[in-house]
């Protein structure tokens, strides 16, 4: 049978495809330009739209393992719910839902309360899934190259408390664990939850220490102002997007979101290893940076 993977062409979805290569699986990759989409050898690109009922279930056909993946977009929850329904009628025996690490404790920062949301309608339905629980992804600090080299400045306000950053090639190696074991599996599984996680609680500070040392040159935190980070984010996204975000940004600061230690002792299980540092990821970038 068949996995589909949705997302395929964005930063996770690439690395779930990636991993999902390296099993050699039958792998479909559901986009909305299957003309144009940049995929791995031997994935099969199919033409669908999360927001549309219809083009999932016709890209269903055949599939017995699925990997969802919703965008942050407005109507998250929406897509999510309806695409799980439509996986449920296929009789898709499998389901690896990408959710977020804290969904079940962030009650105002939207994306989470719908990520949580969803949770509850896979535990209800008793659908066969895993739950993966990814932090905030390490990679997201490559958008801080220009503040870093040329002004000194580690700019992700993300507080004192402690946040335990993932690395993206960890999610894209459990989530292919995860479909590869389902996908295998002779009837349907029961559901599990993991959360993807770092091996380390990171702060602003600390983190502005790891470039010092990595670049060796002085690098400081550029503090907790969120007002500023919001204005910063509607240059780029939509407002609903910048304040949700700024949201997320205000609990990293008042509560954390730092792993426990069975978080770290699940995952590392899960993948056989320990999961990768930010140090390490601040050193492959460094090296990439003076390359380029």
């Amino acid at each position: 049978m068949t996995i589909l993977v949705t997302g395929s062409t964005g930063t996770i979805g690439a690395q779930v495809l990636a991993h999902l290569q390296a099993r050699n699986a039958d792998v479909r990759a559901l986009t909305r330009s299957p003309e144009t989409a940049q995929l791995p050898a031997g994935v099969t690109a199919v033409r669908g739209d999360l927001a549309d009922p219809d083009s999932v279930r016709a890209a269903l056909q055949g599939v017995s393992t699925l990997f969802l993946l919703v965008p942050n977009v407005a109507d998250e929850l929406t897509q999510a719910m309806l695409t799980l329904t439509v996986a449920r009628e296929a009789g898709v025996k499998g389901i690896v839902y990408l959710s977020v690490f804290g969904s079940d404790a962030y009650a105002d920062v939207p994306h989470f309360a719908g990520k949580y949301t969803v949770e509850r309608m896979i535990e209800a339905l008793d659908l066969p899934a895993t739950i993966l629980r990814p932090a905030y992804f390490i990679q997201n600090d490559l958008r801080q190259k220009d503040g870093l080299l040329k002004a000194g400045v580690y700019g992700s306000p993300i507080g004192a408390k402690g946040v335990s950053m993932v690395d993206i090639r960890d999610i894209g190696e459990a989530a292919a664990i995860e479909l590869n074991r389902r996908e295998q599996a002779t009837a349907p599984l029961g559901r599990e939850t993991y959360s993807l996680v770092g091996p380390d609680s990171l702060t602003g500070e600390g983190i502005a220490a790891i470039w010092n040392e990595v670049l060796g040159s002085p690098v400081r935190y550029g503090g907790d102002d969120l007002v500023v980070m919001e204005q910063r984010m509607k240059t780029m996204l939509p407002a609903w997007h910048a304040l949700d975000l700024r949201l997320m940004f205000s609990r990293y600061q008042t509560e954390g979101a730092a792993a426990t230690a069975d978080d770290i002792a699940q995952l590392t299980t899960l993948l056989g290893r320990a999961p990768r540092s930010y140090a390490a990821f601040a050193r492959d970038a460094a090296v990439q940076w003076t390359k380029s």
